[in-house]
């Protein structure tokens, strides 16, 4: 009897260890598994079409794709925080930035990935993709005019894809994430203008004299954390910058960019600009 007792027992636990391998789709045949379908498995893995025989070009399409991949999520949890400001919720607004930092860590870290690649493993495919360049990536671009970086002239670049063109309009009308953050300011009773310029940021006594006093008033002592996670947004955006950076001195040295750009010195201008750059000002002071 126990030892009925006990195969009864193991019988139960390895139906409980064994996945479910039937999904009862008799109604849909040739469908693939629920995850297939969710994640849209077969097509994602046909993206991928390399151009040379070269192994490494795969490593470089796949890092790519991901990362238009999580500029996309980067740019889902700015939109939420930008919004939680707006509405002056800031928990919500720092949940957003904080979930974004780890996006923009594994960002930055996938620089490893093309890092490995040689001079010779680039070349052997790098005129495959003519002009094609990052710097097109109206992904990243979103992003760019979200944290103040405006520039209306990139627009040309999208005059053939007009609904591409339009969003990215649209985005730079609109406040950006450091112009909703400085307008929260400003409702709980700093002094500081908020604007929305289809501009760059410049840096502004005025948001830095506000930015102080959040710093070492008692009374603002609360708004304190939403300058730390924007900070940790702006040294996330320099880290990318200066691995973009690194990355592209070692793999192609000093040679144009595909795009056009100048290659090194373009992206040695680019790592030396602040996002928010009164919160780093007022750091000599605090």
């Amino acid at each position: 009897m126990v030892h009925d007792t006990v195969e009864h027992d193991a019988v139960e636990h390895d139906a409980l260890e064994t996945p479910n391998l039937s999904f009862g789709r008799g109604d849909q045949p040739g469908r693939g598994t629920p995850y297939a379908d969710y994640v849209r498995l077969e097509e994602l893995h046909a993206l991928q079409r390399p151009k040379s025989d070269e192994p490494a070009e795969l490593s470089f399409i796949i890092t790519t794709q991901v990362m238009e991949l999580l500029f996309d999520l980067l740019r889902h949890e700015w939109t939420i925080a930008r919004q939680a400001l707006r509405a002056d919720d800031l928990p919500a607004a720092l949940a957003a930035l904080r979930r974004g930092t780890h996006t923009q860590d594994v960002l930055v870290e996938s620089w490893g990935l093309l890092a490995t690649m040689t001079p010779h493993e680039f070349n052997a495919f790098r005129s495959l993709f003519g002009e094609a360049s990052g710097f097109q990536s109206s992904a990243f671009l979103q992003l760019e005019f979200m944290i103040g970086n405006k520039n209306a002239a990139l627009l040309k670049m999208y005059d053939g894809m007009p609904r591409v063109r339009a969003e990215l309009a649209e985005t730079l009308r609109s406040p950006g994430l450091y112009d909703e953050a400085l307008a929260l300011l400003a409702r709980r009773g700093l002094a500081v203008r908020p604007e929305t310029s289809e501009e760059r940021h410049r840096p502004s006594e005025e948001v830095a004299a506000a930015w102080r006093r959040v710093y070492t008033e008692p009374e603002f002592a609360g708004l304190q954390p939403l300058g730390e996670a924007l900070l940790d947004v702006a040294e996330r955006v320099t880290r990318w910058r200066q691995r973009h950076l690194s990355t592209v001195k070692r793999t192609m040295g000093g040679k144009p960019g595909s795009g056009g750009s100048s290659g090194l010195a373009w992206l040695r201008r680019s790592a030396e600009q602040d996002v928010f750059p009164e919160l780093w000002a007022i750091r000599d002071e605090l």
